[in-house]
């Protein structure tokens, strides 16, 4: 990174812009790493988005600005965070029209979707919604045009880099390949929301 990367917002914030969301989990997993291990100065929130990292609370915006310029972060320090598997049923409304993308089986696109091992860049769109890196950008594939007025809570798609869980209903436009079980937003529950920033996800196959 570069300076010009680095910008400070308000008085106690700073935003720091990067490449994409890979350099975004090495940056975030950089800044949460010296957090732990207190050499990153009191800050009270680092909230990743697709390109950016933002750092608010922050006591001593000066000296955070200067260290995070030095930062040279690489993909390994976005490794850490705890593992969630996610079960998934292989029979979403779109998977046919995925694997046609791919030029492929139905069973192989299964096992390319479930072959990387995930990690969440950032989460936004609504409460517990990970956007997931770690599928290759070979098979990147286009949102749906008209969105559905309405995708089942624990719908597992892909759109664009990312794949992700839809944690509740909600309209979307992501391309659906299953569903799963596992419940990503649980107000009831501490924390309400199982994936976070830094968090690896692994998708594996299950039968209905």
């Amino acid at each position: 990174m570069t300076a010009a990367d680095v910008r400070r917002v308000g008085e106690r914030s700073l935003l720091v812009e990067v490449v994409g969301p890979v350099e975004v989990a090495a940056l975030y997993g950089w800044l949460r790493e010296r957090q732990e291990a207190g050499t990153l100065g009191a800050v009270e929130e680092i909230v990743p988005a697709a390109r950016t990292v933002l750092l608010d609370g922050v006591a001593d915006v000066d000296a955070l600005a200067a260290l995070v310029r030095t930062a040279r972060p690489v993909a390994s320090d976005a490794t850490g965070g705890r593992l969630v598997e996610v079960p998934t049923v292989y029979d979403g409304a779109d998977l046919a029209e995925v694997a046609a993308l791919w030029g492929v089986s139905e069973e192989a696109a299964v096992r390319i979707h479930t072959a990387p091992e995930y990690v969440v860049a950032f989460c936004g769109f609504s409460p517990g919604f990970g956007y997931l890196t770690g599928l290759p950008p070979q098979y990147e594939v286009p949102r749906h045009a008209t969105p559905r007025s309405a995708v089942p809570a624990g719908s597992v798609a892909i759109a664009g880099a990312y794949s992700a869980v839809y944690p509740s209903p909600s309209p979307g436009g992501w391309q659906l390949l299953g569903r799963t079980a596992l419940r990503l937003w649980d107000a009831d529950r501490e924390p309400a929301a199982l994936l976070a920033p830094g968090v690896r996800v692994r998708f594996t196959a299950v039968r209905a």
